[in-house]
């Protein structure tokens, strides 16, 4: 098979993802990537200065020698990563020619600068389990950052400029989109690969996920000093969240009423088919369970003017259900191996089996605190348990639903008894039954150990839900 081209570079800088990059595309059979080849200090990776027979002072003599025999080495496509403070040699040589081709990484300069600040304080320029993250607040210097961009902004207009010219079209991603498997084989289909992969790297975990705030100790003075550039989006709150499925088969319809449930994982779901069975007299067993998406176009097709909707539970409330109903047991198949992670490498307070009468609410305080901490890392891709949908965003959740379908509405579960009744008389119910309370799980409830650092470690996990549904702070029931 001809290759359209003989190799390719990945533009970058410090601090964009690159090295989660190479790493998720070394994963392909046809490609390689051999690190930062031109870096000034080393040979491809650190503490490595030989590479195809090449030294640093023949590098420093031949660079494109280097450059073709990695070529005529690799089986499959070879490629690089080049940033602006690398053999400028190269770029004049690599940025004309259409046989190299050009994948341009970007990331929002002002993350990458406090990032790079934060490795440089604790010395962690890598992460492959958030066990072992180390976190630094950093003070902003306008000096720097001035110099930071007086640097990568003409080298980017160097790039587009030199590709216009040359008539050349490179693969552009983003930092956010570099954990999107299907963006990634998008750009091996561009390099020429005809290999897929169903994820990406998951050696390298993300290692500053929380919002610059959190970050930066002067963080005020530092919006000030940039009052007068572009917007950096400084107030968005980071979305490391891998993409959820639609999960149609969860999705449950009435078989005679037009009501469509699409239930959130943790939220009510029991207390919610119990309604939807009374009516009409169908029973909650006779409810459409685990249609495909072919069943679910006909059921709306067959009750014109249905009525879709879910229910959102409080972050905190939901949280804490998720621990005492998929954690905090032992007798859930499918979480017995995240509940086994936890216990031995998060350290998880909570015994091997199911808790007993010994089991105290300060015991339940802990234990939850410590769970909460490891969904913030969980949900920003720093460890290696899956995002499972009983503890993902429910934002995230819906988003994965709108793949298919929009719940025409999404109630809050303090609004059920009210909100349900008047979406089952708009989609023409008659007899229209009331809403029961949903049960909770668990030894503890949540208000005997709920305080405000329980409030606040929540929202650090679930600000998007906090943003997007216009949750306040919890209250006790």
């Amino acid at each position: 098979m001809t290759r359209p081209f003989d190799a390719f570079v990945l533009f970058a800088e410090m601090r964009t993802g690159s090295n989660y990059l190479e790493d998720s595309l070394n994963a392909f059979p046809d490609i390689t990537c051999y690190g930062e080849v031109y870096n000034p200090t080393f040979l491809g990776h650190h503490n490595r200065f030989e590479l195809f027979g090449y030294d640093m002072e023949r590098r420093e003599k031949d660079p494109l020698g280097l450059l073709n025999r990695m070529i005529e080495a690799t089986d499959g496509i070879a490629g690089f990563r080049l940033f602006h403070d690398h053999d400028d040699r190269v770029v004049e040589a690599v940025l004309p020619n259409p046989r190299i081709a050009k994948v341009i990484l970007t990331r929002n300069p002002l993350e990458s600068y406090v990032s790079r600040k934060i490795a440089s304080e604790t010395g962690q320029w890598r992460l492959t389990d958030m066990k072992n993250a180390k976190t630094a607040k950093i003070r902003f210097d306008a000096g720097e950052f001035d110099d930071l961009l007086d640097a990568l902004i003409p080298f980017q207009d160097r790039l587009r400029h030199g590709l216009q010219v040359s008539g050349q079209t490179a693969f552009h991603i983003r930092y956010e989109d570099i954990n999107d498997p299907e963006i990634l084989n998008g750009l091996a289909r561009y390099l020429g690969s005809a290999a897929e992969v169903e994820k990406t790297s998951q050696k390298l975990k993300k290692q500053n996920p929380s919002d610059l705030r959190d970050k930066v100790e002067n963080y005020d003075e530092m919006v000030a000093e940039l009052q007068n550039l572009d917007r950096f989006g400084l107030d968005r709150a980071p979305d490391y969240e891998p993409p959820r499925q639609a999960g149609v088969p969860g999705f449950v319809a009435h078989p005679d009423a037009g009501l469509l449930f699409m239930p959130i994982k943790g939220a009510p779901e029991t207390a919610v088919l119990d309604w939807m069975g009374k009516i009409g007299g169908v029973g909650r067993d006779n409810l459409l369970r685990k249609m495909s998406q072919k069943d679910l176009r006909a059921w709306m097709k067959a009750h014109p003017g249905y009525r879709s909707f879910t229910v959102l539970r409080h972050p905190v409330l939901r949280a804490h259900v998720v621990f005492n109903r998929f954690i905090l047991p032992n007798d859930r198949p499918i979480y017995a191996d995240p509940r086994k992670i936890l216990r031995q490498h998060y350290n998880l307070p909570i015994p091997n089996q199911a808790p007993d009468d010994s089991w105290t609410a300060e015991h339940q305080k802990e234990a939850f605190a410590v769970f909460l901490g490891f969904l913030k890392g969980n949900l920003a891709g720093q460890t290696s348990i899956r995002v499972d949908n009983a503890w993902a965003s429910q934002t995230g959740l819906l988003q994965g639903m709108s793949t298919v379908a929009l719940p025409q509405a999404t109630v809050h579960e303090d609004d059920m008894a009210t909100m349900l009744p008047m979406l089952a008389r708009a989609a023409g119910v008659q007899d229209v039954p009331d809403v029961g309370a949903e049960a909770l799980p668990g030894p503890v409830a949540l208000d005997a150990i709920y305080d405000g650092k329980i409030e606040k470690a929540v929202i650090e996990v679930y600000r998007r839900d906090y943003l997007n549904f216009g949750f306040p702070r919890w209250n006790r029931r």
